[in-house]
């Protein structure tokens, strides 16, 4: 059958080359595209989209990511000051044009149970659109999701009432900006039966990720899920090609394999059971690179995994040109938005001056008389005079008392920092009082009380 969609890639065999056209294309003319003249078979992707369920995958633990992850699930740590990291994935579903979304909630769901229904609750049920939080259904047994697979299974009454065109697999802990039709486009093109989104990373990185090659067409040849040597790229032997945790399935297949998957003594995950029993089936199985369009350079995209990882993906944010925009009017990151005044800085003199520098501040922020750079701040922090705050990561409701000195430190929501304390100074201290990571940051816990003097 004839494949007809106007697009940017070449059918060159070499999988990251583009055509030597560098005309900027804007957003909104992609989404143009994609809803009037992408097709494949005669199919338009705009139509596609609306025949689209979005399961998104947001039952991990988050132990890495503790003590954040203490009292709320992974997805609901806040990141970037106003978010929550889930509204990252969220957000791509809207900008896309998907406009249907199940939550797979699972372990200390309650906070984000609330956020995402104060959040998502801006789309019109009367057209079929939504965002579910779906909690374990224990229709088949009694247990909990056993994995990423077995997560989809126990809530396949819900795919197949709604009898879905595809299903996009997601998950619900990544910071990313992806255009989830484009990748649809794609795996209608090569007539797959499951497309997975891919990225390079470094191959040190690569072993807490599935791993695969794929040949000129980008059709899957192997895959390892987190493999302790895994396989270089050809053109880039420091890299590996990792699954970003992102599918595309042909409905009919998913369920096919979820049900066979259910009844073997397997794994129940997506890169360690269903991706190998496919490709050993010889199913169609096509990955889709995350890369710009237009300079083929890799797109941001980040596994906060670990306090690390999570505190640099922030820090990010407040460089002087950040990888990772917030500030995209054509990509919108949605979030609830604490109603809470706008964020002030008071005083100025000699003596004190409130100052902001380098840095993000939420709604009821006040900087009274500190100074405030290259930090990020959620809703309702008050820094008292003569505070010092540097490259920290402060959540809602944090008190930073006056003359307190706090640097690359996590503070999580309503702790009350007393007068003159401080925090990242002395880390054989702060080690004997909080979590300290492997590169030195010092993690507060959320409520943490301390001694009166």
């Amino acid at each position: 059958m004839a494949v007809a969609v106007e697009s940017r890639w070449t059918d060159s065999p070499s999988p990251w080359r583009l055509h030597d056209s560098h005309e900027s294309i804007r957003s909104t003319e992609w989404r143009a595209l994609r809803n009037a003249t992408v097709r494949t078979d005669n199919v338009q992707v705009g139509s596609v989209l609306r025949q689209t369920v979005a399961m998104v995958l947001a039952g991990g633990q988050g132990e890495r990511l503790a003590p954040l992850t203490r009292d709320r699930a992974k997805p609901a740590v806040p990141f970037g000051g106003n978010y929550r990291i889930i509204d990252f994935t969220l957000s791509n579903c809207i900008n896309s044009g998907i406009r249907r979304m199940h939550v797979l909630t699972q372990y200390k769901s309650y906070s984000l149970d609330r956020h995402i229904k104060q959040a998502w609750n801006i789309l019109q049920r009367e057209l079929d659109e939504g965002v579910d939080v779906i909690p374990p259904q224990q229709r088949s047994s009694d247990r909990w999701y056993q994995g990423t697979a077995d997560a989809l299974f126990q809530n396949i009454y819900t795919i197949e009432m709604e009898r879905p065109a595809l299903v996009l697999v997601l998950g619900g802990d990544h910071i990313y900006k992806m255009d989830y039709s484009e990748m649809i486009a794609a795996h209608l093109r090569s007539h797959a039966e499951l497309t997975v989104a891919c990225t390079e990373v470094p191959r040190a990185e690569a072993r807490r990720l599935g791993v695969m090659a794929a040949d000129d067409a980008w059709r899957i040849r192997s895959f390892h899920e987190k493999p302790d040597d895994p396989e270089p790229m050809p053109d880039n032997p420091d890299c590996a090609l990792a699954s970003m945790g992102i599918y595309v399935f042909n409905t009919d297949v998913l369920v096919r394999e979820l049900r066979g998957d259910a009844v073997r003594d397997s794994h129940h995950d997506f890169g360690k059971d269903i991706i190998p029993h496919m490709m050993q089936s010889g199913r169609r199985v096509f990955a889709y690179p995350f890369r710009d369009r237009n300079s083929g350079g890799v797109k941001y995209w980040r596994d906060i995994g670990t306090l690390d990882s999570y505190f640099d993906a922030n820090m990010d944010l407040v460089s002087v040109s950040p990888t990772f925009n917030l500030y995209d009017s054509e990509w919108p990151i949605r979030t609830y938005q604490v109603q809470a005044p706008p964020a002030k800085t008071v005083f100025r003199g000699v003596e004190r001056e409130g100052q902001l520098l380098d840095s993000l501040a939420g709604n009821g922020c006040i900087i009274s008389g500190a100074r405030v750079e290259h930090s990020i701040l959620g809703p309702r922090v008050f820094v008292h005079s003569w505070a010092h705050v540097e490259d920290a990561v402060i959540f809602d409701d944090v008190e930073i008392g006056r003359h307190a000195k706090v640097r690359r430190a996590i503070i999580d929501k309503g702790v009350r920092i007393p007068a003159g304390e401080r925090i990242g100074y002395d880390l054989e201290r702060d080690r004997a009082r909080f979590t300290v990571t492997d590169n030195g940051i010092v993690v507060i816990p959320k409520g943490f009380e301390f001694p009166v003097a």
